[in-house]
């Protein structure tokens, strides 16, 4: 199903713009994979979040992940499944955990400092596929990532919501995780891919 779709999608584009260049066509195919991944894993991730009866909660948690994730971007998974089934398990759990558990404010002070310095060291990490070569781009990307990072800590901090405050310190730590270069290691995953087009 996924190839017919891509397959379809590439053959209605090379039709409709027969002089792209086969880097434009290769880019195009590389975001409509990302497009179909994301759309059936979340297909699959909301459904199972509906049935454990925090689909609400899976969906803010998601929102708020988001922020942090865009200008600091990380590893992605190499194989499809492998990205369904972490996906599935990080983002179950940590929406599951951040409504039935209190997370003390002092804990959620030392971890969000942790936060900060890690986010603000390792973003934003790029991917071999996509490495962020401007060195312009990647530090505005610092920039916005360690602002987002800072504004996380303080909305935890200042929120009377328990669901809320966990889930902005849940979702920095997941990120730290994805963007450190440990993580990279452990999945022999290339890291600070910018510096292999550096002159």
């Amino acid at each position: 199903m996924r190839d017919a779709f891509i397959n379809n999608s590439m053959n209605i584009i090379k039709k409709y713009y027969p002089d792209y260049s086969d880097v434009r066509l290769a880019e195009l195919k590389y975001g409509l994979l990302g497009l179909y991944l994301l759309i059936t894993k979340s297909i699959i991730i909301f459904t199972i979040a509906f049935f454990l009866g925090i689909f609400k909660e899976l969906l803010i948690f998601t929102l708020i992940y988001n922020l942090i994730r865009l200008p600091s971007f990380g590893i992605h998974a190499s194989k499809s499944s492998i990205c369904l089934v972490a996906s599935t398990l990080v983002f179950i759990l940590s929406a599951y955990l951040s409504s039935k558990f209190m997370m003390p404010i002092n804990i959620r002070i030392i971890l969000g400092i942790i936060g900060i310095i890690l986010i603000c060291k390792n973003s934003p990490a790029d991917t071999a596929k996509k490495p962020i070569v401007s060195p312009i781009r990647r530090r505005n990307y610092k920039i916005i990532s360690t602002i987002v990072a800072i504004t996380f800590v303080i909305c935890s901090i200042v929120t009377d919501n328990v669901f809320l405050a966990n889930s902005f310190i849940l979702a920095l730590l997941i990120q730290c995780a994805i963007t450190a270069p440990t993580t990279y290691k452990i999945f022999k995953e290339p890291y600070d891919n910018y510096k292999s087009y550096q002159p």
